[in-house]
This record gives C-alpha cells, sequence and structure tokens, in this order.
C-alpha cells in the first residue's frame, strides 16, 4: 500500500519526523507517512545510507541517534527563520570566535533559502541587540552581501573614507577576516591594482556586482589582514627580536596590535607599528622581556635617548 508520495519527499518527511520527537513505534511512522511497515523499515536504511543514525529496537521503536559526522538537518519555516536571525546577531557582532562561524553557516543557509523567507528573516535581524563584547558593530547585511561576493566570486563596490573625503571603490572580493574587534575585507582593489584591507564598518552603500572574476594568486588573507592592521597602517613600523616564546609574547600583545612570528623555541620576531616610534619602544619596554631593535635602524638611537630620560628622571 504505496503512498502517492515519492520517495525522496517520502524519505525526508520520515526524517522531519525523527528530529520532531524522541521515540517513534514502526506502526506510528507507517500512519503517519501512509505507508507498510516495511517501507518504513526500507526508508530507515535509505536515511542511515546517507549518514543519519537511526537506532531501531525491539519493543521501543525508532530513534534518530548522533553520528560520526555532521548530516544535513532538516529545518521546517520557522527553524530556518530562527537559526538565520542567530546567525546574523552572531555576525554583527558578539563573539568573536564566533562570528566567523556564524558568516560561513550563513552563506551555506542563503544557498536555499527561500525567497519568502529573506523578508521575515531581516524584519527579525533587526529587533536584536547585544551589549558588551569588544567588536565594532557592523550592518549584517553588509556581512552577508560581502560573503556572497566572496562566495560567488563577484565584483563589489562600496564607499570607502578616504582623507577627508568619500570615494568608491571597486574590488574583487577574496575573503572576510574577523579580529577580535573588528571584520575586514580582504580584497583587490582594481582602481589601484593591488591587495588592500578595509574595514567593513566603514562601508556604505555596498553593492555586489554581476561581473565575474577569476581569481587572482593571493597572498594569505588572514596573515596579510593582520600586518596591515598591526604596522601598515601607522606611519612608523618596528621589527623587534624577543628573547621569549611566541606563545609568550602573544599572550601579552592583542592580535590587532603585532605580528609575532616564532624564531625557534625560545625567541620570536615582533612586527609592529605606532604614531611615532618612542610610542613602539614604551610598549616593547612594558612587555618586560629582553629584545633587540631590528629595525628601523635608527631606532637604536631613540633607545639611548630615551634610556637616558629614564635614567635623569630616576636620579
Amino acid at each position: 500500500m504505496e503512498d502517492d508520495l515519492g520517495t525522496t519527499e517520502r524519505v525526508l518527511t520520515l526524517l522531519g519526523l525523527l528530529q520532531q520527537r524522541q521515540v517513534w513505534t514502526g506502526p506510528e511512522l507507517a500512519e503517519r507517512l501512509g505507508v507498510t511497515a516495511r517501507t518504513v523499515r526500507r526508508d530507515v536504511e535509505r536515511l542511515r545510507t546517507l549518514g543519519y543514525q537511526v537506532n531501531a529496537s525491539q519493543g521501543v521503536g525508532y530513534q534518530l541517534g548522533p553520528g560520526q559526522d555532521l548530516p544535513p538537518l532538516l529545518l521546517d519555516d520557522e527553524e530556518a527563520i530562527a537559526t538565520a536571525v542567530s546567525l546574523l546577531a552572531g555576525a554583527g557582532g558578539g563573539v568573536a570566535s564566533a562570528g566567523d562561524a556564524a558568516v560561513r553557516a550563513l552563506t551555506k543557509l542563503d544557498r536555499v533559502l527561500p525567497t519568502r523567507l529573506r523578508h521575515e528573516v531581516r524584519a527579525l535581524s533587526g529587533a536584536v541587540e547585544s551589549f558588551g563584547g569588544g567588536r565594532t558593530p557592523v550592518d549584517p547585511e553588509v556581512v552577508m552581501t560581502l560573503a556572497r561576493a566572496c562566495r560567488d566570486q563577484v565584483e563589489a563596490g562600496f564607499d570607502y573614507p578616504s582623507g577627508q573625503s568619500v570615494r568608491r571603490r571597486r574590488v574583487e572580493p577574496y575573503r572576510l577576516v574577523s579580529s577580535d574587534r573588528r571584520w575586514y575585507l580582504f580584497a583587490y582593489d582594481l582602481d589601484r591594482d593591488d591587495w588592500r584591507t578595509f574595514r567593513v564598518d566603514r562601508m556604505t552603500e555596498v553593492a555586489a556586482r554581476t561581473w565575474r572574476f577569476r581569481p587572482r594568486p593571493a597572498p594569505d588573507a588572514a596573515a596579510y589582514v593582520q600586518e596591515t592592521v598591526a604596522s601598515r597602517v601607522y606611519p612608523h613600523q618596528a621589527r623587534f627580536l624577543v628573547h621569549a616564546p611566541a606563545e609568550t609574547i602573544r599572550a601579552q600583545i592583542p592580535a590587532a596590535a603585532a605580528v609575532v612570528n616564532p624564531r625557534g623555541a625560545t625567541d620570536c620576531e615582533v612586527i609592529t607599528g605606532g604614531p611615532n616610534l618612542d610610542w613602539v619602544l614604551m610598549h616593547m619596554v612594558l612587555l618586560e622581556q629582553p629584545f633587540e631593535v631590528l629595525e628601523p635602524p635608527g631606532l637604536t638611537d631613540r633607545c639611548r635617548v630615551l634610556a637616558e630620560r629614564l635614567l635623569a628622571a630616576a636620579r
């Protein structure tokens, strides 16, 4: 007594039932699906083939259990909306370590989210706020637009401050990179013919274009953005050899303030920058670790000047 439902639709309906309740008996599932108990057993085997751990116990029934891998989940409209709104809130602010994972999950959900649900997601996400946390808030819609452009390899455009003016930028977006404080876009700037880092919270009028591009050979996105944020944006950059393990120094310096590269088991290289070299030196002194100046050459002279000032103050 087969139901008019196709096999695929029936198996998905069975999966939805197993996710709704902890235990179902065979007759209960057969009645809900309008099929025989034998057909239920065959459909259960199909789910197992797809990676779902369906346990069957004599006298108890069928139960959906955890598997070694995470199989696809079946969400109804309300569950999909709730998931998308929660991910948008996580992408826009809150816990930094969860933000990039939220964007990755959103890009996957965005592929399959029906159009009829999108306006509900946008409306509900506007009612979500957060407090505390160190990350600068960004518009989740902007993050999603850029994430889609990175995923689909299409050009993007946005207005971005440059000095005292705001200019339109055309880029090939490569990666969204999150730090403990901000979201950044790592992209190839078509007008400047070079790789650039952009703060997402400073962007306005963000839009994805229809022009697709072929990905260029690119440096490591996270490393490039970190070095840009930690040193390239400042008028003065410096490089030091610190006689302490890299793990020790990383625990003392925020990732946005310096790049720390290991040099063996007991030393590390610190690349950083600041408004002036004296400011950089004082922050290095506050690490309370022995260090040497590698670059720039004139920084050693500033070390002597500062040392004489401190000695004079002590006298």
